[in-house]
């Protein structure tokens, strides 16, 4: 029984580790449908600055968080920055009204599996709001920077 707890608690610490996303390596592929129903890739927005960012129309700081975002976004798109918003909604229905509410018109995709989604676990998401910067060459220079910190690496990139 003892080698069993064992073998249970080493197989959910490696798995832990196999979804860390570090800071220096490649940003795996997503493929989700936007709101009209077709699949954008992650990587067709490769050679721009990107932020990956993981939110909920049911989450109030992720709601929060995309004032923040639409501000960045409304600033620096022209000179390459890009926004890939991945929704972690069960309901297509809220997720496009807060899309609306938010006026959010940078690229949204949506995950109707929430937690049990295979782009969640890829990166090992565990909470809402998270996002990840990606540089041009498809590599995340950093994780859930916000605010001046996110926008100073932005025009560093840039």
């Amino acid at each position: 029984m003892k080698k069993i707890i064992v073998a249970f608690v080493l197989t959910l610490f490696s798995a832990s580790l196999f979804a860390q996303v570090t800071i220096g390596q490649e940003a795996s592929e997503i493929n989700l449908p936007n709101v009209a129903g077709n699949t954008i890739t992650l990587s067709s927005l490769k050679g721009k600055i990107v932020l990956l960012d993981f939110w909920a129309s049911w989450c109030g700081p992720c709601r929060a968080a995309n004032l923040g975002i639409v501000k960045l976004y409304k600033k620096y798109k022209e000179q390459g920055f890009e926004v890939y918003a991945v929704s972690l909604d069960e309901s297509k229905k809220k997720w496009i009204n807060a899309i609306k509410r938010d006026k959010l018109t940078y690229t949204q995709v949506i995950d109707v599996n929430v937690w049990e989604s295979s782009v969640a676990l890829n990166y090992g998401i565990e909470a809402i709001p998270t996002n990840f910067l990606i540089d041009k060459t498809g590599k995340i220079v950093a994780i859930d920077l916000e605010g001046a910190a996110l926008e100073k690496m932005i025009k560093s990139l840039l």
